[in-house]
């Protein structure tokens, strides 16, 4: 039965309290280790093999991941498998980063003396530095908290958070280390938002060839009308014979030209009735440029121009939503 005395507000704002107080302790040390381990991993040709029993370990697969979409090549291995063949998976070319608050975790005592046979830098990441693990390190972090947030002083907590935080602080600091810019990250997410708006390119999603809708200057305005019908675009382009624009007629402006009862839509040409100076984009522009321009000019569609100034694709607000770009 739970305490009647017990407040759950209090006792997580104790846990904040007592976690930040470690966060705190652990950033006063980032000393020159900090700056060796960096400069290790910089220098290194291999990966970063990320290890770690229990709560550790969970630990080590986060800053693994953080490392290998951050630009720096890393993968989680587990002590346990490791010592039953999947050690075969790190060459001597990578570096090990070790997690274990107490140093002396069996699992990764077992593996020093293969990684030492094998010449691997050895990282590691303990809450004390007299430890085996610490000691064997060619560069020792020191994640060591003031006291843990479980009120028994059992459960990793604040031990565990100063280890995810001291994986992001290395994480972060090889990305700006090594340049790595915003492209970089979304090459690695391909799937993601983020991705899709980095990596996406108008050519990706826009209509191209014979899908184009596109009119000579000469062509009625009913002929206009059958052309925009056949490519569903909402938009043709009236274009010279070598493919430059010279224009634009949009749905929004059929809705206009059948207000005016002069105009007759078999008889008038679509030069006298078309937009002159269309908003256009770019054949090399992302698809979130061709999002942000429809939205700030308050438009559903757009042609896209080569260099010359020739029609060579079109899009509307659809095929954005398609590639889910918006």
């Amino acid at each position: 039965m739970p305490r009647q005395d017990h407040a759950p507000a209090a006792s997580g704002r104790r846990v904040f309290d007592v976690e930040i107080r470690g966060l705190q302790a652990v950033a006063a040390r980032l000393d020159g280790a900090f700056s060796q381990a960096c400069g290790l991993i910089l220098a290194s040709e291999g990966r970063v093999v990320c290890t770690g029993m229990g709560k550790s370990g969970h630990v080590a697969r986060k800053i693994a991941a953080t490392l290998a979409s951050t630009g720096t090549p890393a993968f989680y291995m587990h002590p346990g498998e490791a010592g039953h063949g999947d050690l075969g998976m790190v060459t001597d070319a990578d570096i090990v980063l070790a997690l274990s608050y107490s140093g002396e975790s069996d699992e990764l005592l077992m593996l020093l003396p293969a990684l030492k046979r094998q010449g691997n830098a050895l990282l590691a990441m303990t809450g004390r530095p007299a430890s085996t693990l610490a000691q064997a390190a060619d560069v020792h972090l020191d994640i060591s908290v003031p006291e843990e947030a479980c009120p028994l002083h059992l459960a990793p907590t604040s031990s565990t958070t100063a280890s995810m935080a001291m994986g992001d602080a290395l994480a972060v600091a090889l990305l700006e280390a090594r340049g790595f810019t915003a492209d970089d990250f979304a090459r690695s997410h391909p799937a993601g938002a983020l991705g899709r708006r980095l990596l996406l390119h108008i050519a990706d999603v826009m209509h191209g060839g014979d899908d184009i809708p596109r009119v000579p200057e000469n062509a009625t305005l009913g002929e206009a009308l059958l052309e925009m019908s056949r490519k569903r675009l909402g938009v043709t382009a009236v274009v010279d014979d070598a493919g430059h624009l010279l224009g634009l007629y949009t749905d929004g402006d059929l809705r206009r030209t059948l207000a005016d009862p002069g105009i007759d839509v078999h008889g008038t040409l679509i030069r006298d009735v078309m937009t002159r100076d269309p908003v256009t984009i770019g054949s090399g522009a992302l698809a979130i440029e061709a999002a942000r321009l429809m939205e700030m000019r308050k438009i559903n569609a757009l042609l896209v121009l080569d260099a010359e100034r020739r029609v060579v694709g079109a899009l509307n607000i659809h095929d954005l939503l398609r590639a889910r770009v918006v």
